[in-house]
C-alpha cells in the first residue's frame, strides 16, 4: 500500500470510530482561531447523519470557530456523548467560557440528550462552571451518567457552582418522573477544599446512583472526607472510590470507614496519599472484614500506617476472593513489618497481589504509642492540608493557569527561555572579592518565576557552611534574593512554597524533579529568614506541619530541622 493511501486510511480512521456513530478529531493539534478555520470539522459535522458521540479532544478552539462549530450542531438531535477535553490549550482564560456557552447553547437548541460529558484538562476555573451551569441544569442533561471535569481548576466556588447545578438538574428531572441518574463523577486535581467537598456532598446525598467517584488531589481534609462518606451512604451502588491524595487524619479515615460498612458493592477503594494512620487503616480493615465481598483492590499507601495495624489490613484480605490488589507501600513497616506482611499473605496464597513494599518509610512508633506523639490539634491538621491542597505543581492558581493558556506565540517564548535555564537560571558562584573572602552572586532573570527563585535559593544554600564570613554572605544573598522576589508584581507566593517543598524532597510530585540532598542550607537560612518583616507568615504553618512530618531527608541534618522549628515557636 502507499504511502499516500496509508496517510489516508488513517486520516478516515481518525475521524469515523465507533461504528459509524463517533465523529472524532482526537489528537490532531488543529488550531481553529476562525470559522475559516473550523471549516473542515464543520463540514464533517454536517454530513454526519445520527452522529451520537463527537470528540475535539486535543485540538485548541477559539470563540469564533465555537460559534461556527456550534451552529453545526443545531441539528444533531441524536448526540449523546461530548468528549471536549484539552481543547483549549493556548487560549486566554477569558475566552473558554465563551466558546463553551456557544457549544452548550447549540446542544440545548437541538434538544440532545447527553449521557457523556468530558470537559477535562480544560484550565476554565470557577468562570468555566459557571459558563456550562446552563446547559447542566438543562433537559440536555436529565440523562448525564458520566461527568468528567478532571484538572479544570475550578475551586471552591466552581465546586459550589457545579454542586448546585447538579443538584437543580437532579430535581427538575425528578419532577418529569425520571431523575438523573448520574453513575460516574471525575473531579481530580480541581482544588476543591471542604467547601466544593461538601457542597458536591449535598449533591452525591440528593443524586444516589452514583457508581464511581474520583476525587484525587483537592486538598479536603476530614471535615470535606465525613460529608463525603455520609453522602456515599445514599449511593448503594458505589463500586470506585478514589479520593487519592487527600487528607483523611483518623477522623476521616474513620467516618469513611463507618460508611463502607453499609457499601456491599465495593470493588476499588484508592485511599493512598490520604494520611489515614494507624487508627484509621484499622478502622478500614474492620469495614472490609465484616463486608466488602467484591473488593478487588485497595491502596492504603503512604499513610503513617505502622507495622501492627498493616498486619491488620493485610489479614482481613484472607477471605476476599476477587482481591487483585494491596497497596500498602510507603508505610512505616520497618524490614521487620514487611517481611511479617509478605509471609502473612504468602500464606492466604495472595504474595503476588501485595504491592511492592521499595518505598517504605522505615520503623515508625509503636501503633498504640503513635497516636499520642503525633497527635497535634485540629488547627494544625488543617494547617498541614495547606499544602496537601496544593500538593502537585500542576495544580497552580488562576493567575498561573492564565499564564499557560496564553497564546502561542507566548508559549513559544517561555519555551525559548526554558531551554536557556542552564545558561540564565540560577547562576550561583563563589568568588574572591576585596571585601570579603567568599562573595555569593546570584544571577536570576525573571524574579516573577516561582520555580526558578526556588531553584536560586537552593543553589544558594548549597554553598552554606559554619564559616562566619561564608555564612554571612549566604544569608545575605538569600535574604536579597527572597526580599525582591516577594515583592515582585505578579510573583506567586502559593507556588513558592509548593515549588521549595518539593525541590527539598518534603513534597512528593508525579513530575520527574531531583531534589536537593543535603538540607542543611536550606533549614538554617529559613531559620533566618522567616523572622523578617517580609516573610509571608502564611508560610509559618506550612513549614512547621512539614518539619513535624517524619521524613527520611531529616536524617543528616536533625540539628537544622531543630533549629528551624524551634525559631517558628518562638515567632
Amino acid at each position: 500500500m502507499a504511502s499516500e493511501d496509508i496517510s489516508q486510511l488513517a486520516e478516515t480512521l481518525a475521524k469515523t470510530q465507533v461504528g459509524g456513530v463517533e465523529l472524532s478529531f482526537k489528537g490532531r493539534a488543529l488550531k481553529l482561531d476562525t470559522a475559516e478555520a473550523a471549516a473542515e470539522i464543520i463540514e464533517e459535522i454536517e454530513k454526519f447523519d445520527r452522529l451520537q458521540a463527537l470528540c475535539l479532544e486535543g485540538n485548541t478552539i477559539g470563540v469564533e470557530a465555537a460559534e461556527a462549530i456550534a451552529k453545526s450542531l443545531v441539528n444533531k438531535k441524536e448526540l449523546q456523548k461530548c468528549y471536549w477535553s484539552d481543547m483549549f490549550t493556548g487560549r486566554l482564560r477569558s475566552e473558554i467560557p465563551l466558546a463553551l456557552k456557544s457549544l452548550g447553547k447549540a446542544l440545548m437548541n437541538a434538544g440532545a440528550q447527553l449521557t457523556q460529558l468530558d470537559l477535562s484538562d480544560n484550565a476554565f476555573g470557577p468562570d468555566g462552571v459557571k459558563s456550562i451551569e446552563t446547559l447542566l441544569k438543562s433537559n440536555v442533561c436529565y440523562t448525564l451518567q458520566e461527568l468528567r471535569l478532571n484538572n479544570c481548576g475550578m475551586g471552591i466556588g466552581g465546586g459550589q457552582i457545579l454542586a448546585a447545578a447538579l443538584n437543580e438538574c437532579h430535581r427538575r428531572s425528578s419532577e418529569l418522573g425520571k431523575p438523573m441518574a448520574l453513575k460516574v463523577f471525575i473531579a481530580g486535581r480541581n482544588r476543591l477544599e471542604n467547601e466544593g467537598a461538601i457542597a458536591l456532598a449535598g449533591a452525591f446525598k440528593s443524586i444516589g446512583t452514583l457508581e464511581e467517584v474520583h476525587m484525587t488531589q483537592n486538598g479536603i481534609n476530614h471535615q470535606g472526607i465525613r460529608a463525603l462518606a455520609e453522602a456515599f451512604t445514599k449511593n448503594q451502588n458505589l463500586r470506585v472510590i478514589n479520593l487519592n491524595d487527600n487528607t483523611f487524619t483518623e477522623k476521616g479515615a474513620i467516618a469513611m470507614a463507618e460508611a463502607l460498612k453499609t457499601l456491599q458493592n465495593i470493588e476499588v477503594l484508592n485511599f493512598g496519599d490520604c494520611l489515614v494512620r494507624s487508627k484509621g487503616a484499622v478502622a478500614i480493615a474492620e469495614a472490609v472484614k465484616i463486608g466488602l465481598t467484591q473488593l478487588k483492590e485497595l491502596n492504603l499507601s503512604f499513610g503513617e500506617i505502622g507495622k501492627n495495624a498493616a498486619i491488620t489490613v493485610a489479614e482481613v484480605m484472607e477471605h476476599k476472593s476477587l482481591l487483585e490488589k494491596l497497596d500498602l507501600n510507603g508505610n512505616w513497616l520497618g524490614e521487620e513489618g514487611c517481611e511479617q506482611l509478605k509471609e502473612l499473605m504468602d500464606s492466604f496464597k495472595k504474595q503476588d497481589l501485595l504491592s511492592s513494599l521499595s518505598d517504605d518509610e522505615g520503623d515508625g512508633e509503636d501503633d498504640e504509642e503513635e497516636e499520642g506523639s503525633r497527635n497535634i490539634d485540629e488547627e494544625e491538621e488543617d494547617l498541614r492540608n495547606i499544602d496537601e491542597e496544593e500538593e502537585d505543581l500542576r495544580n497552580i492558581d488562576e493567575e498561573e493557569e492564565d499564564l499557560r493558556n496564553s497564546d502561542e506565540e507566548e508559549e513559544g517564548l517561555r519555551n525559548d527561555e526554558e531551554e536557556k535555564d542552564n545558561e540564565e537560571e540560577e547562576k550561583v558562584q563563589v568568588k574572591e572579592s576585596p571585601d570579603t573572602n567568599q562573595v555569593i552572586e546570584p544571577s536570576v532573570t525573571d524574579l516573577s518565576s516561582a520555580e526558578k527563585v526556588v531553584q536560586t535559593f537552593l543553589k544558594v544554600a548549597e554553598v552554606y557552611k559554619e564559616d562566619r564570613e561564608v555564612k554571612t554572605a549566604v544569608l545575605d544573598t538569600a535574604d536579597e534574593l527572597l526580599q525582591k522576589a516577594f515583592k515582585t508584581p505578579g510573583f506567586q507566593l502559593d507556588a513558592f512554597i509548593t515549588t521549595l517543598l518539593v525541590y527539598m524532597g518534603l513534597l512528593k510530585s508525579e513530575e520527574k524533579i531531583k531534589a536537593t540532598t543535603n538540607l542543611i542550607g536550606p533549614l538554617s537560612i529559613l531559620k533566618q529568614v522567616i523572622q523578617k518583616d517580609y516573610f509571608p507568615r502564611s508560610f509559618i504553618p506550612i513549614l512547621r506541619a512539614f518539619l513535624l512530618k517524619k521524613n527520611r531527608a531529616f536524617d543528616n541534618c536533625r540539628s537544622a530541622q531543630n533549629g528551624l522549628l524551634e525559631a517558628i515557636n518562638n515567632l
